[in-house]
């Protein structure tokens, strides 16, 4: 009897210790994400004179009737027409990048190996449930507004947009039509938004800068289409069986 005893009580220290490390590496590990896998801060002060490139992490909430999606996504804007966004799961599985360069706008699917050519405008309206040119999305962020590409083109461009500034000169809040934004936060003192809202009837969406740079050196290539020619081109419906099969 004394020899079960014994060799239960063992058995109960081992259990114990097994617990004792298998929280110790669950708190380390907590620890090492939340210090080193946090977005760095956001800082952009001071501005540069001339802004050539706008690169950072952010994070998109998007709802409407048929529900709702979370995302993250890293981009790299080349003023005035050119730009990279590559949209990841909560997981950091990523989904989808769209590259406008060239003329050309694609939507590719990494993963699959397929991709998506057709109007820069309907690429971006998949992705943020709107339509905006490159451009505009530029603006959104920066708050620029301004130049000859805002609003000027095909039908829907006839509605032209309106603005609304806060006491420093800001844009805080515009409309075109049915769409309607507005920035909740800046970045310190500079009239880059770091949460933005925006709603359209069809959808509302919640936008948060986690990190931006101004003006880093571009890697060779970035824009690059030249992969292209290893991928199936796929129609836009095909696309979306694909991608609703990924979520």
């Amino acid at each position: 009897m004394s020899r079960i005893l014994t060799e239960g009580q063992s058995k109960d220290r081992q259990s114990i210790k097994v617990l004792r490390v298998s929280l110790f590496l669950i708190v380390f590990l907590a620890i090492f994400f939340l210090v080193y896998c946090r977005p760095s801060p956001v800082i952009l002060l001071p501005l540069p004179s001339e802004i050539e490139r706008i690169e950072g992490y952010a994070s998109l909430r998007i709802s409407g009737d048929q529900g709702s999606s979370r995302s993250k996504f890293s981009f790299l804007f080349q003023l005035p027409h050119q730009g990279r966004i590559e949209v990841s799961n909560i997981l950091g599985r990523t989904l989808y990048q769209i590259i406008v360069a060239e003329d050309k706008a694609v939507f590719i699917v990494p993963s699959k190996r397929v991709y998506w050519q057709g109007e820069e405008e309907e690429i971006i309206r998949y992705f943020l449930g709107f339509r905006l040119n490159l451009y505009e999305m530029i603006n959104l962020l920066s708050g620029k507004w301004e130049g000859e590409e805002i609003g000027d083109e095909g039908e829907e461009r006839k509605e032209s947009w309106s603005f609304e500034k806060d006491e420093r000169g800001r844009i805080m809040a515009g409309q075109r039509g049915e769409f309607q934004f507005e920035v909740k936060e800046f970045l310190a003192d500079t009239p880059f938004a770091r949460i933005l809202i925006f709603q359209h009837p069809l959808n509302r969406g919640f936008l948060k800068i986690l990190r931006i740079n101004l003006n880093q050196p571009l890697k060779k290539g970035i824009f690059s289409l030249s992969v292209l020619g290893k991928y199936e081109r796929k129609s836009w419906t095909e696309i979306e069986k694909i991608l609703a099969n990924e979520n």
